[in-house]
């Protein structure tokens, strides 16, 4: 009935948010969808014949606030709903003591400034950490590729680097330097900025069908960087 891929410490009590209607194995309350019940030996319960129903819900988002709440409730629980989109079950937030939860709140409003002098400061810190990596990027660029110009590989830098994008300057292999993924992010500026590749695609066609008419040119702009031989 409820798949076990939930991420929570191993002795963490999980309340479900389910997706479907059930009933308490217990007491034969329905549950419809969107309701709450902890699984006891595979069993459904609501949350008051589970012994929860005396916790009040403390919603996601807030670190501090759930990591101080969490601390001082003797009891409490994580609540989790099924994600169809991502196949996975994902946290909610937590189910605490009211009293931990006002103690955590008072905590959490007389330390707020200092809380957010750290937050600015580590978020100084993440850019620095940032702008040195994208120009390590660079550098590498221009040691494998020396005719391309600083420019463009600032810009291919700058793309390939950007955080929570996806790209290839994010993952593990592009933080080692290793030329096959500067290569990518070399070959990837190319097709854009220096072939009729945009165009292709703004056109309708397909992107594949797109890379492979332009491969050619793209060669020749990255060969031109890596020797300095012309090839148009």
């Amino acid at each position: 009935m409820f798949r076990r891929q939930i991420s929570s410490k191993r002795d963490d009590i999980v309340v479900f948010e389910i997706l479907r209607d059930s009933a308490c194995a217990e007491c034969g309350e329905p549950l419809g969808r969107g309701r709450w019940l902890r699984l006891e030996a595979d069993r459904p319960l609501c949350l008051a014949c589970a012994d929860l129903s005396h916790l009040v819900f403390l919603p996601r988002g807030d670190a501090a606030l759930t990591r101080r709440a969490a601390k001082h409730s003797t009891l409490h629980a994580v609540l989790v709903r099924f994600s169809r989109t991502r196949k996975r079950y994902e946290r909610q937030g937590t189910l605490v003591e009211e009293a931990a939860l006002a103690r955590a709140e008072q905590e959490c409003l007389a330390d707020a400034e200092a809380r957010a002098r750290a937050r600015e400061r580590a978020a100084q810190r993440q850019t620095v950490r940032d702008a040195q990596y994208v120009k390590q990027f660079a550098e590498r660029i221009g040691a494998l590729y020396p005719r391309c110009p600083e420019a463009e590989r600032d810009v291919i830098a700058e793309h390939a680097c950007l955080k929570y994008s996806g790209r290839v300057g994010r993952t593990a292999a592009a933080k080692r330097f290793e030329a096959e993924v500067i290569d990518l992010a070399v070959r990837a500026h190319a097709r854009h900025a220096h072939t009729r590749y945009d165009q292709l695609l703004g056109t309708g066609w397909e992107r594949q069908q797109a890379r492979a008419a332009v491969a050619a040119e793209v060669e020749q702009v990255v060969e031109r960087w890596r020797t300095g031989c012309r090839g148009r």
